[in-house]
């Protein structure tokens, strides 16, 4: 009898804190940005991708016009990877005299930001 009371015990305890714990664990999934909220929150940031700084972007505020607006992407680039190396500095990518930083070359943005930024403006 004894040992069927502990055993009752024993599982009440584990659903409660199975109960208790699945909040969190949802709140916390909630929290983490997919790669394309992360590419907007860098491509709109003035102090890091400021992507704004030259494109014209849907949905971002006192764009700038040197370069060209961000519109149509999987059009204009149907091959992500091309879109990735034009971000990243690639030589063979660039147009000449052209005034966008090589993010990727200089250090200027990671691999891993440049792969976001790409996955938010290939939704454009």
């Amino acid at each position: 009898m004894l040992k069927t009371k502990m055993k009752h015990l024993l599982t009440a305890a584990a659903i409660t804190t199975a109960f208790a714990v699945a909040p969190l664990s949802a709140q916390a999934g909630d929290k983490e940005m997919t790669s394309v909220e992360a590419g907007k929150k860098l491509a709109f940031s003035r102090s890091q991708g400021n992507c704004l700084a030259c494109h014209a972007i849907q949905g971002g505020q006192l764009a700038g016009n040197i370069g060209p607006a961000l519109i149509a992407m999987k059009l204009r680039y149907p091959d992500k990877q091309k879109l990735f190396d034009k971000v990243w500095g690639k030589p063979n990518t660039q147009v000449p005299n052209s005034m966008m930083p090589p993010f990727g070359q200089n250090g200027i943005l990671t691999d891993k930001q440049i792969h976001e930024i790409v996955d938010f403006i290939y939704t454009l």
